[in-house]
């Protein structure tokens, strides 16, 4: 059975650093893609950060609202994905989504979401 639980989220204020965690489980952590979502209330789901499958190199992708303030990293040993965050803005607010992927296979698989609220 898959799991992708996302963990680390809070209340933190602007300028300040928040670690989100994601561990799966139930697949082969390394050949996927995985992804950070977030979505703002009352606005879509964007792309935070993404980093390829271990085999494809693990490279990384931001969105360039996060460029420079975010890291995403992979410990395929611990099937974990992690998003550091630092600098944080009041408009980084937002319910924080981990995804995997495997687009050859079809397969995606979503966590429920861990809030981040930045104080201003």
């Amino acid at each position: 059975q898959v799991h992708v639980v996302e963990s680390g989220g809070g209340l933190v204020q602007a300028g300040g650093s928040l670690g989100l965690s994601c561990e799966a489980s139930g697949f082969t952590f390394s050949r996927y893609a995985m992804t950070w979502y977030r979505q703002a209330p009352g606005k879509e789901r964007d792309m935070v950060a993404s980093i390829a499958s271990t085999s494809a190199g693990s490279s990384t992708n931001y969105a360039d609202s996060v460029k420079g303030r975010f890291t995403i990293s992979r410990d395929d040993a611990k099937n974990t994905v992690y998003l550091q965050m630092n600098s944080l803005k009041p408009e980084d607010t937002a319910v924080y989504y981990c995804n995997a992927r495997r687009i050859a296979y079809g397969q995606d698989f979503w966590g429920k979401g861990t809030l981040v609220t930045v104080s201003s």
